[in-house]
């Protein structure tokens, strides 16, 4: 079984910055690819992006490309989300996930085994 908690969350103004962070327990965390997803009130979870074990590969939804960069420190077991350019639309739950697959970097709520309970994040305008 892997623990996963996510710290980070908070309120920000539109065009703010805030980095979440997961923290993963195993001793296998190096070899687990790791995303991150997000939930707004009334929608579907939706990826957001995702890292391979080693944090050479990585992979980002189209509406965060560019403003979010996700990374991850093996040797703290903790991946981490940084989001900027925030904008009122990125409000929603963040959740950090970690797959056990042998899949690089899964982009599909599926392909992920482990969750953590969510961090809220919210955007006003």
């Amino acid at each position: 079984q892997v623990q996963v908690v996510e710290s980070g969350g908070g309120s920000v103004q539109a065009g703010g910055s805030l980095r979440l962070s997961c923290a993963a327990s195993g001793r296998a965390f190096s070899s687990y690819a790791m995303g991150w997803f997000r939930q707004a009130p009334g929608k579907e979870r939706e990826f957001a992006a995702a890292i391979n074990w080693s944090g050479g590969r990585t992979y980002y939804a189209e509406s965060v490309k560019g403003r979010f960069t996700i990374s991850r420190d093996n040797a703290k077991n903790t991946v981490y989300l940084q989001m900027n350019s925030l904008k009122p639309e990125d409000t929603a739950v963040y959740y950090c996930a970690v797959s056990r697959r042998r899949i690089e970097v899964p982009v599909t709520s599926s392909d992920y085994d482990y969750w953590g309970q969510g961090t809220q994040v919210t955007v006003s305008s």
